[in-house]
């Protein structure tokens, strides 16, 4: 792994659209949030799909990230 520090982005390390691994996490610590659905679903960002995760969220717990993914 890269010894970059976070703060150097994708772009410029030579990896455009890659996220670097120290920067991923699985959500097994911390509960998902509707914008971790939404992003998860490949939807853009914005109050309706925010909500629409709010209310899977609600519904399905933390399942609903994982009925998403692989």
């Amino acid at each position: 792994m890269s010894e970059e520090p976070e703060s150097v982005s994708a772009e410029a390390s030579g990896q455009e659209g890659v996220t670097p691994d120290r920067l991923l996490h699985t959500g097994a610590v911390e509960r998902p949030t509707a914008e971790d659905l939404v992003l998860a679903s490949g939807r853009d960002l914005n109050p309706r799909n925010l909500e629409w995760a709010r209310r899977r969220l609600a519904e399905d717990g933390r399942s609903a990230v994982d009925r998403l993914l692989p």
